[in-house]
């Protein structure tokens, strides 16, 4: 009896178009420093400090890229910015986003959803969270409703809760139909 997992002679035959799915996971963190804005999501927030980086250091399109990067096996941010490239200093990482979604494209995928946290004692970024949603939707060509973004804080726990910098995770489903 052939397993359920192996693919039908008749998909092979007739070359069905079979859906594939790739998943990927990214984390970035940031220093928090004097004299430099707080870009979060393609967002500039009102705050006494920003992220320290060669780039905007928006920890959290960071974090999505390397999801997307890691889903397709295609390295990490580093890889394809190196923070030692002049032409990437102070650049906006929504630009970025961009670049890693014309990879993603050439090699045939889409997104499929994206569910990502930020995580920060402060500033509190509820106010912020709608405007990156529509940043990140419009730059994946995603509805809203696909693009999650949440922000927690670590109880006062660990380098973020003494606010010594910001952290983000995302999380990224990637869909083609082959065949």
């Amino acid at each position: 009896m052939a397993s359920s997992f192996e693919p039908r002679a008749s998909n092979i035959e007739h070359r069905e178009r079979v859906l594939v799915i790739k998943v990927g996971i990214g984390y970035d963190v940031h220093a928090m420093v004097e004299g430099r804005p707080l870009i979060l999501g393609g967002v500039e927030i009102p705050y006494e400090r920003g992220l320290h980086g060669h780039s905007d250091a928006d920890v959290l399109i960071h974090a999505i890229m390397d999801a997307l990067l890691g889903a397709m096996a295609l390295g990490d941010i580093g890889t394809h910015f190196p923070d030692h490239d002049p032409r990437y200093r102070g650049i906006n990482s929504l630009t970025l986003l961009e670049q890693v979604m014309k990879l993603i494209r050439a090699q045939g995928y889409r997104i499929g959803n994206m569910d990502s946290i930020i995580v920060a004692e402060r500033p509190k970024l509820a106010p912020f969270i709608p405007q990156m949603r529509a940043n990140l939707a419009r730059v994946m060509n995603l509805d809203e409703t696909c693009v999650s973004v949440k922000a927690t804080t670590t109880e006062r726990l660990g380098f973020a809760g003494r606010e010594e910098g910001i952290a983000a995770q995302a999380i990224v489903s990637l869909e083609s139909f082959g065949g």
